[in-house]
């Protein structure tokens, strides 16, 4: 009897199989985390226009209700241009400023995902409290 060395068919078939399960679990999970790399982008240009609030506040303290347009900040586009999101992205939909007030600065920097591939979530918002919000 000649002995050949090798796989059989149904081995092969068992490891194509173990893989292919392997692979529908994890490609979910490193989708999610490739969102959430994606967002990390999103959230610094968040960060970067309530540095940019807080100076202009500094600057003018005797403002009241007010969301300035991110030109009004000395934000230009390309200081928010990045791979995933542009300035189109970032909005501002609430900010005051009162003096003598605790906090005298209240704000909202939102960043929401029209125009790029991320599907969840739609939106991320941070206060001036430096608390992330997630819009589903």
């Amino acid at each position: 009897m000649r002995r050949t060395k090798g796989f059989t068919l149904i081995e092969l078939m068992v490891v194509v199989t173990i893989v292919a399960i392997l692979a529908a679990v994890a490609i979910p999970i490193l989708q999610g985390r490739i969102d959430a790399s994606k967002w990390s982008e999103g959230k610094a240009g968040c960060g970067t226009i309530a540095t940019a609030l807080r100076a202009y506040a500094a600057e003018k303290s005797s403002l009241g209700t007010y969301p300035p347009a991110l030109s009004v900040l000395g934000l230009t586009p390309s200081d928010l241009h990045g791979t995933y999101f542009t300035i189109a992205n970032y909005s501002i939909p609430a900010c005051q400023f009162t003096k003598g007030a605790d906090p005298e600065m209240t704000f909202t920097v939102r960043c929401d995902n029209s125009g790029t591939a991320i599907k969840t979530p739609t939106a991320v918002q941070l206060n001036q409290a430096g608390n992330w919000t997630e819009i589903p």
